[in-house]
C-alpha cells in the first residue's frame, strides 16, 4: 500500500501560523488515514517554529532558490526564518524516505508547502509562480507533489501507484 505525505494542517491539526488548521471539506484524506496511508508532517513546526507564529513569505525567489542559498524567508516583522524552513523541508524528506512515500499532498501557497504558486513576499496576498521550500525539495527527490486544491488529481495518481 502506497503511503502519502500530507501537511498536518490539512488533517485538522492546528499548526498553521495563526494557530488554525486548513482541513478541506472532503472525506478523502480521512479515508486515507483510516487505510493507514497518511504520513503527517508540518515542516514549519518540524523546523522549530512555534504555533502561533508571525506569517512568513519567500523573498525574491522560490523554494528552489532558498535551497540553493539564493533567497530567504522572512516574517512580516523582518525576522529571517530561512533555516527553520530548510530544516523542516529536510525533516519532511526524511519522513517521506522512511515511509517509502512517492507522493505528497501539501497546503497550497504556503512558503513551505506551496506548489506552483506562492505569495510574493510583500505580505499583501499577491501571488507569484513558484514552489515552497518543502515542495521544491520533495520534487527534487522524485516525490510528486499535489496541493490540497488538487485532491482529485492526487487520487488519480495514487491509483496509478497502487496499480
Amino acid at each position: 500500500m502506497q503511503r502519502i505525505l500530507v501537511s498536518a494542517c490539512l488533517l485538522g491539526e492546528r499548526v498553521r501560523f495563526d494557530g488554525r488548521d486548513a482541513a478541506p471539506s472532503t472525506d478523502l484524506l480521512a479515508r486515507w488515514m483510516r487505510e493507514g496511508r497518511v504520513v503527517s508532517i508540518c515542516p514549519e513546526v518540524a523546523g522549530g517554529l512555534p504555533v502561533p507564529r508571525p506569517p512568513a513569505e519567500l523573498q525574491s525567489g522560490s523554494g528552489a532558490d532558498v535551497l540553493a542559498g539564493n533567497a530567504r524567508i522572512t516574517t512580516n516583522d523582518g525576522r529571517d526564518v530561512t533555516a527553520h524552513f530548510v530544516s523542516g523541508a529536510n525533516a519532511a524528506l526524511e519522513a517521506a524516505r522512511a515511509n517509502g512515500v512517492r507522493m505528497a499532498i501539501l497546503k497550497a501557497r504556503s512558503p513551505s508547502c506551496g506548489k506552483g504558486e506562492i505569495f510574493d513576499g510583500s505580505f499583501s496576498r499577491v501571488r507569484k509562480p513558484g514552489d515552497g521550500v518543502t515542495a521544491a525539495l520533495l520534487t527534487q527527490h522524485g516525490i510528486t507533489v499535489f496541493t490540497d486544491e488538487e485532491l482529485d488529481r492526487a487520487a488519480e495518481f495514487l491509483a496509478t501507484l497502487d496499480g
